[in-house]
C-alpha cells in the first residue's frame, strides 16, 4: 500500500513539473490589430518614396491610442479580388488574421475608381448615360460580393471584431467629380451598410466605420490636394471612428 502512494506522489509530481502549460496570452501582453486593404491604411503619399507603410496612417494611430500591436497589410492598388485571393491562399494574411485581437478592412476602392474611369470613358461625357454604365461597371466587378467573400473568409479564421470602413468622397469640392461622387455614394454606401447588418447578424462583430460621414464636405483637410488619398488629419480621423466602433477611445 505505502509503495503505491509513494508511486501516485511521484505521478503528480512529475507531472506537475513536466505537463505542457496551456497556451494563453500573457496577461501583459498587448492585443493585436491586423490592418487589410489597399493604399489608406498603408498611408500612400504621407512617405515621401512610399516604399514603407507610414506610421501616419491610421491603423498605427489606432495602436498608439488603444496600446495595440498593429500588422498593416495594406498594399497600395489592391482591388477586392487581391485580397481575397491572399486572405485564401497566402500563410502570412492567414496567420495574422488568425491571430488578431481586431481586424479592419478598407477595400473596394479601387474597384469602384476603375468601374468611375470606365463609365467616364464609354459614356463619352454624356451625362445621361453615365450612371447607367456606372451602375453596370460596378456590378460587373462584384466588388460587393468580393467583400462578402473577405468577411466570410476573416470569420473563418477569426471571431475578432472586423471594422469595415465604407467609401469617403477623395474630390475637392473644386473638383466636377465631387458632385459627382456625393450623388452616388450614398447609394454605394448603402452596400456596405448593408453588408455589415447582415454578417453581423450572420456572425456578430462586423461593425461599420462610416468615413462617408466622417469626412463630410472637408476635403480641404481630411484629402490631399490633387490626391485620393487621406491627409495626416484624415487618416486621424479614420483611427477616431474605428477606435469609436470598437469602443477603445474610452
Amino acid at each position: 500500500m505505502k509503495k503505491i502512494v509513494k508511486l501516485l506522489v511521484f505521478i503528480l509530481v512529475a507531472s506537475l513539473l513536466f505537463s505542457t502549460p496551456a497556451v494563453a496570452k500573457n496577461g501583459n501582453a498587448k492585443e493585436s490589430l491586423v490592418s487589410l486593404g489597399d493604399s489608406i491604411p498603408y498611408g500612400y503619399n504621407l512617405n515621401q518614396h512610399n516604399k514603407t507603410t507610414s506610421k501616419d496612417a491610421f491603423p498605427y494611430l489606432m495602436g498608439d491610442y488603444g496600446d495595440l500591436q498593429v500588422r498593416n497589410l495594406g498594399i497600395p492598388g489592391w482591388t477586392t479580388p487581391e485580397l481575397l485571393t491572399s486572405l485564401k491562399t497566402d500563410q502570412k494574411y492567414r496567420q495574422a488574421v488568425r491571430h488578431a485581437d481586431y481586424v479592419t478592412l478598407t477595400i473596394g476602392n479601387n474597384d469602384l475608381l476603375q468601374a468611375l474611369q470606365a463609365a467616364q470613358r464609354e459614356s463619352g461625357g454624356d451625362q445621361g448615360s453615365f450612371m447607367a454604365i456606372l451602375q453596370q461597371k460596378v456590378e460587373e466587378s462584384n466588388v460587393f460580393a468580393n467583400i462578402g467573400a473577405i468577411i466570410e473568409e476573416a470569420r473563418s479564421l477569426t471571431d475578432a471584431p472586423i471594422v469595415i470602413y465604407n467609401v469617403y468622397n477623395p474630390f475637392q469640392l473644386d473638383n466636377p467629380l465631387h458632385a459627382i461622387s456625393s450623388q452616388i455614394l450614398p447609394s454605394i454606401n448603402k452596400n456596405f451598410t448593408d453588408l455589415a447588418s447582415l454578417y453581423n447578424v450572420m456572425y456578430g462583430n462586423i461593425l461599420l466605420a462610416d468615413s462617408y460621414a466622417a469626412f463630410g464636405q472637408n476635403q480641404d483637410t481630411y484629402v490631399i490636394p490633387d490626391d485620393i488619398h487621406p491627409t495626416i488629419e484624415g487618416q486621424i480621423k479614420l483611427a477616431e471612428i474605428g477606435l469609436n466602433v470598437l469602443g477603445l477611445n474610452e
